[in-house]
């Protein structure tokens, strides 16, 4: 195995482009862990740990954008207000040695359904940053996941950073795992409110193949919230509409069963967190506060 360590971007993506098979180490809390048990024996490491720019965040106009390598505890320290559903996501992250490691460019990158990132990245409608020798381009969040820990990335590209959207309104996080750290999720959910667009977004996690949205949930709340007069009045929708809204997010998964849980305990606890970040949230607009709290049962 070759230890490949560039200097700066540009030639971590020459390196990428000479080696297409060699696998980005940044936090590594991922990929060590692969390596160690021997599940994975790439050829080539690259180690961008030299790259100071995929550490950093800027606010530009409406958005964040966030380097790849941004630690989750910054995330929770300096973007609390920008980024409500992505911090509350960054504290259920396993412990605080790999949250002051791990970023959210890893994620990604491995793209697996349990991650924790995702479902607040889906809520939120983020942007991938993809960048190779050829160029930059922008993957919608939506199109980034294309199945079981695969990706929208072509073998050249490397993530340089992750773009999302100033929270307009609350957002929420929850996940179910068996204990409160060092835990991969059994299922989890993000929901963002939108109120200047007037829609919801939501974001699902270690239900299906890869991270999803409940879009027809979004839709069917959607309607109601306008129907009812809900955004402006600040009326809650009905114990009716908070049943079909769980309901239809349930249905929007598609689970296994493992050692972790259960494909219909799976189904049952998204609902449950459905309906629970909503109430959340939907409380938080009600009194002008951008986030609650968050559940990690």
């Amino acid at each position: 195995m070759d230890f490949l360590r560039p200097a700066d971007w540009e030639e971590a993506l020459a390196a990428k482009a000479e080696h297409p098979g060699a696998v980005p180490l940044a936090g590594g809390t991922d990929v060590m862990v692969e390596i160690n048990f021997d599940h994975r024996r790439p050829e080539h490491l690259l180690d961008l740990g030299r790259i100071a720019e995929l550490a950093e965040w800027e606010a530009d106009g409406d958005t964040v954008r966030l380097g790849a390598s941004v630690p989750y505890t910054r995330v929770m320290t300096d973007l609390r207000a920008q980024l409500p559903g992505l911090a509350l996501a960054s504290h259920t992250v396993a412990s605080p040695q790999i949250r002051n490691r791990g970023g959210v460019g890893g994620n990604l990158g491995t793209a697996s359904p349990a991650g924790d990132a995702h479902p607040a990245l889906l809520a939120s409608g983020a942007e991938v940053e993809a960048a190779s020798v050829r160029g930059t381009r922008l993957i919608p969040i939506d199109d980034f996941y294309t199945g079981v820990k695969r990706n929208a990335l072509a073998p050249d590209e490397l993530i340089r950073a992750v773009r999302v959207p100033k929270a307009r309104g609350p957002q929420q996080f929850s996940k179910v795992g068996t204990r409160n750290a060092m835990v991969i999720a059994v299922c989890a959910f993000g929901l963002a409110l939108h109120p200047d667009t007037r829609t919801v977004r939501t974001g699902i996690g270690s239900a299906a193949p890869t991270p999803v949205r409940a879009k027809d949930a979004e839709l069917f709340l959607g309607s109601v919230l306008e129907e009812e007069g809900c955004w402006d009045s600040g009326r809650a929708p009905g114990a009716a509409a908070l049943k079909e809204f769980a309901q239809l997010c349930s249905a929007a998964c598609n689970p296994i069963d493992d050692v972790r849980g259960s494909a219909s305990y799976r189904r049952h606890a998204v609902g449950v967190m459905a309906r629970r970040t909503l109430t959340w949230a939907w409380e938080a607009h009600r009194t002008g506060h951008r986030q609650g709290g968050t559940a990690c049962a």
